[in-house]
């Protein structure tokens, strides 16, 4: 074999080593750079990551509200949204998400995030009607509040509060040590539709509740919270370290 022909074979050879190394398992595909987990921005991924356990699949509501609530949405805007996510809320299980809090998604995620869940609105969901403010600056009337509260709310949550046959208790300890005045508020006024919940103007057929009826609630409900929540222990459960002799 002339030296020609050896360099024809090694050139040969290299040509299928090469071809057989592009195509082996596990090898990374052309154009499949891994993004960095800061460089993510589609909404989809950003949402199902970080808000999809909590808020539900595409906004549908879980453990936490329904951010595609429609009324949700008119009531909220982007800074409202914007700030929840990326500081998250003070006295909840909602964290903060921005790194400028201590999270880990950057403003242009954060941004991202509120993008795709405005995108949710339904710009006719009240149809012309006027909802009650987001937040309010003036306390409401916890007396007051007990009245709004059997009116509006009873027959579904049940004498105080207690739960009934359509809806379970709303003065529980733990929910309302775990639930701020503000969600609270927006609750009464968004309602929670994925659980039945209506929204502030079907609790009573005809008579939507007033801005300050939402407030008084909120603050008899509000006057229900545990100062020490989980507190006081059953002293009877409790076994001496001694078994008791």
């Amino acid at each position: 074999m002339n030296c020609r022909m050896v360099g024809s074979a090694l050139a040969m050879f290299a040509v299928v080593v090469c071809v057989a190394c592009s195509n082996s398992a596990g090898r990374p595909a052309q154009n499949s750079a891994v993004i960095p987990p800061d460089q993510i921005v589609d909404f989809s991924v950003l949402y199902g990551q970080n808000c999809a356990g909590c808020h539900g699949v595409e906004g549908s509501g879980g453990a936490a509200m329904a951010l595609a609530n429609p009324v949700f949405l008119v009531i909220a805007d982007d800074d409202v949204i914007r700030h929840a996510a990326a500081n998250g809320v003070l006295g909840t299980p909602m964290p903060a998400f921005a790194q400028s809090a201590g999270g880990m998604l950057t403003g242009f995620q954060i941004d991202a995030l509120v993008r795709g869940i405005r995108s949710w609105a339904e710009p006719d969901a009240l149809r012309g009607t006027i909802p009650p403010p987001y937040a309010t600056q003036s306390p409401g009337d916890a007396q007051h509040g007990a009245a709004a509260y059997r009116t509006y709310c009873s027959s579904c949550h049940g004498a105080g509060g207690r739960g009934g046959s359509k809806a379970s208790s709303i003065v529980d300890g733990s929910y309302l040590a775990l639930t701020s005045d503000q969600q609270l508020r927006t609750i009464v006024i968004a309602g929670r539709p994925e659980l039945g919940a209506p929204d502030w103007r079907r609790d009573v057929e005809g008579k939507p509740m007033s801005p300050q009826d939402i407030s008084d609630v909120v603050a008899w409900l509000a006057s229900q919270r545990p100062k020490f929540p989980g507190q006081p222990y059953p002293t009877a459960s409790i076994v001496p370290a001694n078994g008791g002799s």
